[in-house]
């Protein structure tokens, strides 16, 4: 994420306004070094956890119709605390609503995806 030109100035203006009720979060910005970052595409996820945190596996499922035939290959892992997971879901919910409101409802069935096949 990178830092907005205008950060500063939204950080003054939130600190002069009054003081927010306890339960209130003040927006603010963080500043992030992604220069060393990674990319890899995943299409599989399995969660798992402990009652102090959650294992996120993301890998490659060549044969994404039906049952696969070979194991899926995990190929990254996040670990990640409860708290963290609830700000994660709230992104990730803001984000694809985002989506879903510019190209459509999303449908995550397969089956309800694939169109019968007509014959000539």
């Amino acid at each position: 994420m990178a830092k907005s030109e205008n950060a500063p100035e939204a950080t003054l203006a939130e600190e002069q306004k009054p003081a927010a009720a306890p339960v209130q979060q003040q927006a603010f910005q963080v500043d992030v070094d992604d220069s060393h970052v990674t990319a890899a595409y995943a299409n599989f996820c399995r969660v798992t956890g402990s009652p102090e945190e959650l294992i996120i596996d993301f890998g490659l499922n060549p044969q994404p119709v039906g049952v696969p035939k070979n194991p899926i290959v995990v190929t990254q892992r996040v670990i990640i605390n409860y708290y963290t997971a609830k700000r994660l879901l709230h992104a990730l919910s803001l984000s694809v609503q985002r989506h879903e409101a510019v190209f459509g409802v999303l449908e995550t069935d397969i089956q309800k995806r694939l169109k019968p096949q007509q014959r000539s």
